[in-house]
């Protein structure tokens, strides 16, 4: 069954995510496709067009995406935040809607709400700001990637 809106994310969600990080540590970028780190000197990838934004904008999100810089990569749902991408029975727990995955640090799957896949506190804050930083450049020039920008300290 899918999950709600409202619903709780379980911690049990963070297993698939990490069992999928360890399975595609080493896997090649999806064409088009790029990584956080990978738009610290490219201007486009995914659905990014960083040309798109302000500036002062785009050195937020690249000095975000620069804490990344030299860890391990792997696939990444991109979006297992949404619990309509979640399925869960009494046994499983499956992710659907792949349209955002792509290679990139997995701490970026794992920003949970309520911090359900439990990295310590510097590694999620590290990841939550190169999440935010990403859905603001995915989405930019709306009210949510506006929003998202704003989580993103300044350097």
């Amino acid at each position: 069954m899918p999950l709600t809106g409202g619903d709780h994310i379980p911690p049990c969600q963070a297993i698939p995510l990490r069992e999928l990080h360890r399975l595609t540590q080493g896997w090649p970028q999806r064409p088009g496709r790029r990584s956080s780190t990978d738009l610290l000197h490219a201007e486009t990838g995914t659905r990014i067009d960083l040309g798109a934004m302000p500036p002062e904008s785009v050195a937020r999100c690249r000095a975000a995406w620069a804490r990344l810089t030299g860890r391990q990569t792997c696939v990444v749902h991109g979006d297992p935040d949404n619990p309509g991408n979640v399925r869960m029975t009494a046994n499983q727990v499956a992710l659907i809607d792949w349209d955002e995955s792509h290679v990139d640090v997995p701490g970026l799957d794992l920003v949970l709400p309520d911090n359900a896949a439990g990295p310590d506190d510097g590694a999620y804050d590290i990841a939550a700001q190169a999440s935010a930083a990403w859905e603001a450049a995915i989405c930019w020039d709306d009210e949510f990637a506006v929003k998202r920008l704003a989580e993103v300290r300044a350097v």
